[in-house]
């Protein structure tokens, strides 16, 4: 989905831009002292093909160290190498400056343009087979990189998912373990949840997905179900309660998520948009 940088917070991406070169170099960088000041243009390859994603975190960073760069491609587009690498953006800055950003950009470009890539090919062939629902990505990112990895899954047209913990409710396992009941916890979270909070449950069998329906939830996410149980318990769902969506999840993965595209099931998620993606392959020359 090109154009949507304009969802991200400029002062959160500021943040994430200075957080990574602090990380990077806490102290002295210590090579910086043989290029210095003096200006330099270098370029950014494309060296295996996928999706293009992450641009606003590299602009930020670019941005942070007063570098400028030239995009050749929009985010969103496929960049097919199978005839040759491919040039994507021009870079100008001072040399010490454009070698700081170098790895950390490279970095950011290679995983936000993995998962975007992993997703926008689930995604197509799930729409290849005429499902109509929501391809989404988990909430098992990487620690401190989940903006970027959730961001990912929108430039490829996939549903991100809840963001946090305070996106949605959703009662998993332990949460019944611990309230004693579906019926007990779906109460509290009410409580506090407001009318603006959607509510999904997580089950385990027709039983429990059953008992969560009746008391009033939004969503109902049948975790670890076989392809066929799945087809029989969502069906039975969406005749008796046809309002409530229904999302399949556990245990999905590229090669088997079409066994799960059902025309009773409304959203499939998966971790595997997050965890273990491959990564598209950048590299960044300096040109003079």
């Amino acid at each position: 989905m090109a154009g949507i940088s304009s969802i991200l917070n400029p002062i959160v991406l500021q943040e994430c831009a200075r957080n990574w070169l602090k990380e990077d170099s806490p102290n002295f960088d210590l090579q910086a002292i043989i290029a210095g000041d003096r200006k330099v243009t270098a370029k950014i390859f494309c060296k295996s093909s996928g999706i293009l994603a992450g641009v606003p975190f590299v602009n930020a960073v670019f941005r942070e160290l007063e570098c400028s760069v030239e995009w050749l491609y929009e985010e969103g587009r496929y960049l097919d190498v199978s005839n040759g690498i491919i040039e994507v953006a021009h870079i100008t800055g001072k040399g010490h400056c454009v070698l700081l950003a170098e790895r950390l950009i490279l970095n950011v470009l290679a995983r936000c343009s993995g998962v975007s890539t992993r997703a926008g090919r689930i995604q197509k062939s799930l729409t290849k087979q005429g499902w109509n629902g929501s391809l989404a990505g988990s909430r098992k990112t990487t620690p401190g990189f989940r903006l970027v990895e959730k961001y990912g899954l929108m430039v490829a047209n996939v549903d991100p998912h809840r963001y946090d913990l305070g996106s949605m409710v959703m009662l998993k396992d332990n949460h019944v373990t611990i309230s004693g009941s579906i019926q007990n916890a779906i109460a509290k979270v009410k409580s506090v949840s407001g009318f603006a909070t959607k509510i999904e449950v997580e089950c385990r069998n027709i039983d429990e997905a059953l008992n969560a329906a009746a008391s009033s939830v939004d969503i109902i996410m049948l975790d670890n179900f076989t392809p066929a149980n799945l087809e029989a318990a969502s069906k039975q769902l969406k005749a008796n309660f046809p309002h409530i969506l229904i999302e399949a999840s556990g245990g999905i993965t590229e090669d088997n998520a079409q066994q799960y595209a059902i025309p009773s099931v409304d959203i499939i998620s998966t971790s595997s948009l997050v965890q273990g993606y491959e990564v598209v392959d950048f590299s960044m020359k300096i040109s003079q």
